[in-house]
């Protein structure tokens, strides 16, 4: 028995422990996974999906207009005063008597004035109806329902410029926390070698090899070097918070990025892409082309204005009417029954020129988007080739600063050679080490903008979603 509780301990230890490291994995992401994850938990892209599904129930709105529209009636009313209506004196002395019995007239003599109130109607009231209503022809509905569909198109490119726009900062806040941890690294083996050189200096000191001015020298660089260290892990922690917003992640639980620098593949835009670039891969030309058959349909929406419209209609029920409430709800022998079908076409004849005047401003606005169809065309010719050279000049930059840090650290490790073989002196390290830290610091800064540069390139081809 003892053996077999153990077993099953094991069993749910070994469990637990593959979905803690499962837990593990999946906090640590590449880019690529990054963009994954915000595609499906960025805010901004989880409504731009229900605009997209508000788009979609527009259109069923539309659709639904022309369907059969059926409504149901109940009126229930009592008359605690009849309305009085005036009416000549064409009633011979027998009937008025008779409605006189009945209270539909009031009391009068026979020679009074040729014209006496009476009153029709009785107390209580009752109707119940339900009626149906048909769209036959209503050029307008045609013409809307298109336009709708076109709506939620639009709206699709909406949701895909959201997109764009949340790959793109994922990617550069990707970019910068990859940059900050790169870093972080070097910092660290600043720390390390500048520990070592003022140990180093500090044992010259004690042994008169060295003026207690060179263990100032190096203990400045020391605590520089240990302050910034301190900074830079802020920076991370601040670039992972950045980075965890565009991503729409939990603040509070642990992310790491799985890629380093030497993971980065920087190659341009290949000259088949290039060659084979339409406006129509920018999804703002896409979007103005979209508003473009929107303005038409409008057109068209309003032309339709002034063709007839015709309905079919049709209503059935019952009505009452009784003097006491109890009589109203007989409803054998005091409701009556009653059925009409119809056909209904309304004529526009005259609006005062109210449809000429929209039409005049839906072509007037036409004319804008020709106008900024231009000019988008102009903005994407000028990106393209902004985004180009810039990022051909950050590569070239990024490759020099890289190489002067290569080079700082060689004069640094001479300088440092020199110094211990007591050739050179603790100024000359010192300066080397500034001269080294100041070229890491470029080539770092110069990483990030050749990443940044190669980000807007892809937007600026349409390829950043791609």
């Amino acid at each position: 028995m003892k053996t077999r509780i153990t077993s099953i301990l094991a069993g749910l230890l070994l469990i637990f422990g593959q979905s803690l490291a499962q837990d593990v994995r999946n906090s640590s992401f590449t880019l690529e996974q990054c963009i994954d994850y915000a595609m499906e938990h960025n805010e901004n892209l989880l409504n731009a999906a229900l605009d997209r599904e508000i788009a979609d129930a527009r259109v069923r709105e539309t659709i639904a207009d022309g369907l059969p529209q059926i409504n149901g009636n109940l009126d229930l009313a009592y008359n605690y005063k009849i309305a009085t209506t005036p009416i000549p004196d064409f009633i011979s002395p027998s009937v008025y008597g008779v409605l006189f019995q009945e209270s539909l007239l009031e009391p009068r003599n026979l020679g009074d004035p040729a014209v006496f109130p009476a009153q029709f109607g009785t107390k209580y009231t009752g109707s119940a109806t339900i009626g149906l209503e048909q769209m036959i022809f209503n050029g307008s509905y045609f013409v809307g329902l298109k336009a709708a569909r076109t709506y939620t198109e639009l709206s699709r490119k909406d949701q895909v410029k959201s997109e764009i726009d949340v790959i793109e900062a994922v990617s550069k806040a990707y970019y910068l926390l990859l940059v900050n941890e790169e870093q972080v690294a070097l910092l660290n083996k600043n720390y390390n070698r500048l520990d070592s050189l003022l140990r180093d200096t500090k044992a010259l000191n004690k042994y008169g090899f060295a003026e207690k001015i060179e263990v100032n020298r190096v203990q400045v660089q020391f605590n520089n070097v240990k302050v910034e260290r301190d900074n830079i892990k802020e920076f991370v922690s601040l670039s992972k918070a950045l980075l965890k917003f565009q991503m729409g992640y939990p603040q509070r639980e642990e992310l790491e990025i799985s890629e380093s620098i030497d993971d980065l593949i920087f190659e341009s835009v290949s000259n088949d892409i290039a060659d084979s670039f339409d406006y129509q891969q920018r999804i703002e030309f896409s979007q103005l082309m979209t508003n473009m058959e929107l303005n038409e349909l409008d057109v068209k929406n309003t032309n339709s204005k002034y063709y007839p419209e015709i309905n079919l209609y049709g209503t059935l029920g019952s009505t009452a009417g009784a003097q006491s409430s109890s009589d109203l709800f007989n409803f054998d022998d005091n409701w009556f029954g009653l059925g009409v079908v119809g056909l209904r076409m309304s004529v526009p004849i005259f609006d005062g020129f109210r449809k000429s005047n929209i039409i005049q401003q839906k072509r007037i606005q036409a004319r804008q988007l020709d106008n900024n169809k231009a000019q988008i065309e102009n903005s994407i010719d000028l990106e393209i080739k902004e985004s180009n050279t810039n990022y051909k000049n950050a590569i070239d930059y990024m490759v020099a600063q890289q190489e002067n840090m290569v080079l700082a650290e060689e004069v640094y490790n001479v300088a440092k050679i020199k110094y211990y073989e007591g050739v050179g002196s603790s100024l000359e390290v010192t300066d080397a080490d500034t001269e080294f830290k100041t070229a890491q610091i470029n080539y770092y800064t110069a990483l990030y903008d050749a990443l940044v540069a190669k980000v807007e390139l892809q937007k600026a081809y349409g390829i950043l979603n791609k």
